[in-house]
Order: C-alpha cells, then structure tokens, then sequence
C-alpha cells in the first residue's frame, strides 16, 4: 500500500522558496542598474553577476538567456512583484474607477509620470538595443502592442461617459501619441522639462484633444 506521495518529488519549503526569489530579485536588481547605465548589448551575465554578487551558475539557473532576464525585469519594474497585467493595477484601477472625464485624464496623467520616472531609463535601454537583437525588438513591440491596448481601454471609458468627443480607433492614436515614452523622452530629456510640467502638459492635451475641453 502506498501513500500516494511520489518519492521522487523534490520537496521545497517555504523558506527555500523565499530564498529562491530574494536571489532573483538581487539579480533582477543588478541587471537592472546595468541595463540602464551601460545598455542592454554591453551588459554581459557575467557583468550581471557580479554586480548582483552571486555565481555566474545561479544567474543561468534563474534566468536562462540574458533576453528572458530583461523580460523578467521588465515586467517586475513595470507591474510589481505581483506580476499583475496593468489592467488589474491600484493606480489604473483608480483612474479607471473615476467618474469625471477630465479628472480621468489628469489621473492618467499622473500614472504617466510616475510610471516613466520608475521605467523610463529601462524603456530607453530595450529601444535602444531592438534593432540589434531580435529578442530585444519582439519585447519592444510587445510593449508597443499593450500599450496601445491600455489607451483604447481608458478611451472607451470615455466613451461610455459620452464624453469622447473623437471617433475611439482616432482618439486611441492620439492618446497612445500624447503618451509614448518617445514624448517623454524628447521634453524631459532632450528639452529640460520637469516631470510636472510634462504631466500637466499630458493632462491638458489629453483633455483638450479628447473631450474637447478648453484648458486655460
């Protein structure tokens, strides 16, 4: 008679498993800080390692290509340790919960600043390395493709309220325009602007395109 436990199965407790991911994160971490200080290309496992002060065998065994550890720390940076979609998120469920139009859009813009303040460095990092690496570049389009998703989402919304004042498919576009991180990375970067005065910019065009609203 047997008990029905597979002998063969490796038990793992609870604090192994604590410990497994405490060195995923460290490495995450690590490759973090690499990936946004010297790109994506020049960053080696190796390099990953040593900043993350582990083997380079524990590396390979927790991520194992350097492009599945930049999808891992993407989707970390970008939803939480959680691993939630965006969509299931407090801060879009907020902004999605809000009644009134217009303050809709000035919470999203909020939520715009702070996530590109959190993944704007890395953002530029996977940009930068997608047309050398076909990996990179299928991760960029992804975010492409979900961020895209994510605007028609909140415009809908809008709809819904009757206060779209633009055909959905158009306002998409303007929103998804209005909020790339290429925008943000041209005024905040290239052209001094504060992180504010982006969101408040982000707010009023949002308002002023999408609703019809005049901001003054």
């Amino acid at each position: 008679m047997t008990s029905g436990v597979n002998p063969k199965r490796r038990y793992e407790s609870p604090r192994r498993r604590e410990q497994a991911e405490a060195t995923r994160r460290q490495i995450r971490l690590g490759a973090q800080r690499l990936f946004e200080e010297q790109g994506y290309l020049a960053t080696t496992m190796a390099a990953v390692a040593t900043e993350a002060g582990v083997s380079l065998k524990t590396v390979y065994l927790a991520f194992d290509t350097k492009s599945r550890l930049l999808r891992a720390v993407w989707d970390v940076l970008l939803r939480g340790e959680e691993d939630r979609p965006v969509a299931q998120v407090e801060w879009f469920t907020e902004m999605m919960a809000e009644p009134d139009p217009v303050r809709q859009l000035r919470l999203n813009a909020r939520n715009s600043r702070r996530a590109k303040e959190r993944i704007g460095p890395l953002l530029r990092a996977i940009r930068n390395a997608a047309p050398q690496d076909p990996d990179v570049d299928a991760l960029w389009e992804l975010i492409q493709t979900d961020f895209h998703a994510n605007q028609r989402v909140i415009v809908e919304s809008l709809k819904r309220k009757h206060a779209l004042k633009k055909d959905v498919d158009e306002a998409t576009d303007i929103l998804w325009a209005l909020n790339h991180p290429d925008v943000w990375h041209l005024l905040t970067g290239r052209r001094g602007w504060t992180p504010e005065r982006y969101e408040q910019w982000f707010g009023d065009a949002s308002i002023s395109e999408l609703l019809g609203t005049p901001v003054g």
